[in-house]
């Protein structure tokens, strides 16, 4: 049975594949094999087979290669981006401290014009009120001697009546005409006086009037000052705030910590009080002083930044092998908890430290092979694993950007990575969300 269905299959291929012989030849005698049509159709469908294989093999390696290299490309332009964007924050943080020290240089300037404008402002009112008691004064003098005029007319009068019988019409006219030119000069020249002192009042009203309006001009030159300001600060702070609160950190206990270790220097700056008769502090100087605050703020936000790990731990072309969270383990295949972030480059590619530190362990430690760990500040620890170079030690404190040292494959590993960890009071978090929230800012 099975011999006549091979019969009939070879005779079917026979049309197609006609039988073949192999012939192999000695120096005593002359072999050939049969090559029959199925035995053909095998040997091609096994070849085609094959071939297939290769394509579709070397199609799945190019398309690796082309992601990897993409993955490359893309992490070395957010990379670039990164930097460029730190070094613009840097540039325009450096601006706005010159701005904030040149507005404040000219807030003491305007301060100062101010007071020196009051200060003559009370003297001219002082003037003033002298004048004004002058003329009045002068007014009463007046009064008064006006009033011992008409006394005086009164009592000629009465004498006149008296003695008319004992004098003579002549004599009494000349008493009067004296009295009379008497009491004129008095009243002309307390008249000049009076023009006099209204003159040089009205010149310290004039006065006072200019001051007022230079004040005027001055407060509000300081007002669009302050405002320019504190536009410039609320754009600053508030990525600063966003980046922290994505990481998965509350941006008043940072402060808090960071003022606490920072108050001998870099600390919060001095509230400004101009009051010297314990008064209350004016507008401009509770705008003034919660600018202060302000830049004492960004300043505490540089620190908390260099101390919290936003930076990337490689500054190399890497590919992104595996992130953090459950997989399948590549060793065994089993379900498990990867604690960190994986970054795949090149054999002894440069590691460097993510945010300033202490070197707490550098060296061998089980699945993570030659291992640095990193404690920072509010409780953070970073992990560098499967070196295969380290180049810090116990206890040596770190800078962000520092080297610490080369990737390798040593330990649990299946090739050439970088294993980073970021722990937060001891419990495993996802790297990449300190990474991602840092381009808001950088």
């Amino acid at each position: 049975m099975i011999n006549t269905l091979a019969y009939r299959i070879n005779l079917v291929l026979e049309r197609h594949l006609p039988e073949q012989r192999l012939f192999l030849k000695s120096d005593t005698e002359t072999r050939f094999i049969r090559l029959r049509p199925m035995t053909q159709a095998v040997a091609i469908t096994f070849g085609a087979l094959a071939l297939a294989w290769t394509i579709l093999a070397t199609a799945i390696l190019l398309m690796d290669s082309i992601s990897a290299g993409t993955s490359r490309d893309q992490l070395s332009r957010q990379q670039s981006l990164y930097e460029q964007r730190l070094t613009a924050l840097s540039v325009d943080r450096d601006l706005r401290a010159e701005e904030a020290a040149s507005a404040q240089d000219r807030f003491n300037l305007a301060l100062a014009q101010v007071s020196e404008m009051q200060a003559r402002l009370l003297a001219s009112e002082d003037r003033r009120r002298e004048l004004e008691t002058g003329i009045e004064v002068i007014q009463n003098t007046l009064r008064g001697t006006i009033a011992q005029r008409d006394e005086a007319r009164a009592e000629l009068a009465s004498l006149s009546a008296e003695k008319g019988a004992g004098r003579s019409d002549q004599e009494r006219l000349r008493d009067s005409e004296a009295t009379v030119q008497f009491l004129s000069s008095t009243l002309d020249s307390t008249a000049v006086q009076r023009d006099q002192i209204e003159g040089v009042a009205a010149k310290a009203d004039e006065r006072v009037a200019a001051v007022v309006k230079q004040k005027q001009d001055l407060e509000a030159q300081n007002d669009e000052i302050f405002s320019k300001l504190e536009e410039a600060l609320t754009v600053s702070v508030e990525p600063l705030n966003k980046m922290f609160k994505q990481a998965g950190l509350s941006p008043d206990e940072l402060l808090t910590s960071v003022r606490k270790g920072y108050s001998g220097k870099g600390g919060p700056i001095s509230p400004m009080s101009f009051s010297t008769k314990g008064l209350p502090a004016s507008r401009d100087e509770l705008r003034a002083n919660a600018i202060l605050e302000g830049l004492d703020t960004i300043s505490l936000y540089r620190i908390a930044a260099f101390k919290t790990p936003f930076a990337m731990p490689v500054k190399d072309r890497v590919r992104l092998s595996s992130g953090f969270g459950r997989r399948n383990d590549p060793i065994n295949g089993s379900r498990k908890m990867h604690e960190g972030q994986d970054f795949a480059g090149a054999y002894g590619t440069a590691i460097f430290a993510t945010a300033d530190g202490t070197v707490v362990h550098a060296g061998w430690e089980n699945g993570y092979g030659q291992l640095i760990r990193i404690q920072h500040a509010f409780g953070i620890e970073t992990r560098f694993g499967h070196l295969s170079k380290i180049r810090v030690k116990v206890g040596q404190k770190v800078s962000r950007g520092d080297r610490i040292g080369d990737m390798g494959n040593t330990g649990r590993s299946t090739g050439t990575h970088l294993h980073y960890e970021i722990r937060l009071g001891g419990s495993a978090i996802n790297p990449m969300t300190f990474i991602k929230a840092a381009t808001n800012v950088f």
